[in-house]
């Protein structure tokens, strides 16, 4: 469950991050408060997750799932360069 948790709390912040991106420096309202929406759900999510997994453990499935679920975002809307 707590593996669920911390999926839950990735998705959320790589919506969180595509959102922040929309809001075009906090200029367009709707993507802003829904981006600071996603990362306070998020981290609930990952302050769950913490009670039964290490915090290396999920710093290191967080940051590289993370890292790879927005890069394929960016190349997917075509904003990134494929090198």
């Amino acid at each position: 469950m707590h593996y669920l948790y911390l999926t839950l709390a990735i998705v959320l912040e790589v919506l969180a991050t595509a959102l922040l991106g929309k809001s075009e420096g906090f200029t367009k309202w709707l993507f802003a408060v829904g981006s600071l929406l996603s990362y306070g759900v998020c981290f609930y999510f990952l302050s769950l997750a913490l009670k039964n997994i290490p915090l290396g453990v999920a710093y290191a499935i967080w940051s590289g799932v993370g890292i790879e679920l927005n890069r394929s975002e960016e190349r997917r809307v075509g904003k990134e360069c494929r090198s």
